[in-house]
């Protein structure tokens, strides 16, 4: 259960993420209200996954969850462009979550 909801946390940083970008510095209301909402929800679930995982690990696989999915998110939307290095990179982070998983 610990590893699901920290996957989903992960999701959720890269839902705070993008909102925190979107608030123009909280002065938009609905993603101001996105980020603060979101951020809770996300900052709960990486500490009830750190009840039964090591701290390293979650906080690990919800850095690389969040930041992978915030940076596809950006290119999908047109906010960032993608290069052949870039997806090395993303393909190096996804692996190195898959790893801590599997070495866990």
């Amino acid at each position: 259960m610990s590893w699901l909801v920290l996957v989903i946390s992960g999701v959720l940083e890269a839902v705070w993420a993008t909102a925190l970008g979107r608030s123009e510095g909280f002065t938009k209301l609905v993603p101001t209200a996105i980020f603060f909402v979101t951020l809770a929800a996300s900052m709960g679930g990486l500490a009830y996954a750190m009840r039964e995982l090591p701290v390293g690990t979650a906080y690990a696989v919800w850095v690389g969850i969040g930041a992978t999915l915030t940076v596809v998110y950006a290119a999908m939307t047109g906010e960032q462009t993608l290069s052949v290095v870039k997806v090395l990179c993303l393909v190096m982070i996804v692996g190195g979550v898959i790893g801590l998983k599997l070495a866990h």
